[in-house]
């Protein structure tokens, strides 16, 4: 009987192998030719023109300097792989702003110094998320509108938790949508101003 069993096995494979197969075809779609990528590292290159003094002095509010973090801030990977885990010293706001990149520590310190110099009313501060288990906080830069906190972040290579984010009551707010919105799934420990 096993005999049987083997022939007729073989017998349906040879079957369905015979069975033909059909394939349908589409024509092929024609791209264009797509531009090369930019390096994903900021070039450190010098911002022609005005200088920082004269970039602020013309700025009104905010939303100045928000523009200028959308269109001529970027950024520095190299710098943020070099300082991975480490809090570097920051960056003067001259600086941030002729090289037109920075980390998390240079846009936090380039914001809150930039806000208050247009109006200190903004009261900016820098705030540090103080994140476990791998122990690399973050800084972020938060100010006053209209008794609101708002934050400034530009200095994290996740795009949900880049840009000015707002308005919330208090930091424990921002603390929570940072936790929904950080890709890497971070826990923050606790969220403070520095002094």
């Amino acid at each position: 009987m096993r005999p049987i069993l083997k022939i007729l096995a073989v017998g349906a494979l040879v079957i369905f192998a015979c069975e033909p197969v059909r394939v349908k075809t589409h024509r092929e779609k024609t791209y264009p030719p797509q531009p090369p990528s930019p390096p994903e590292t900021a070039l450190a290159k010098p911002f022609p023109g005005k200088s920082y003094s004269e970039a602020v002095s013309r700025w009104r509010s905010y939303q100045d300097l928000v523009e200028w973090l959308n269109k001529d801030f970027s950024l520095d990977r190299e710098r943020l792989k070099k300082f991975e885990g480490r809090l570097p010293p920051p960056r003067s706001p001259e600086e941030t702003f002729s090289l037109k990149s920075g980390i998390y520590i240079d846009v936090a310190t380039f914001a809150k110094e930039t806000l208050n110099r247009m109006h200190p009313a903004y009261q900016a501060r820098i705030v540090v998320l103080l994140i476990r288990p791998n122990r690399a906080n973050h800084y972020v830069c938060s100010f006053l509108k209209d008794g609101m906190l708002f934050i400034i972040d530009y200095g994290t290579p996740y795009q949900p938790l880049t840009g000015i984010h707002g308005p919330y009551p208090s930091l424990e707010e921002f603390k929570r949508f940072f936790e929904k919105n950080d890709p890497a799934k971070r826990h923050v420990e606790a969220v403070r101003y520095l002094p």
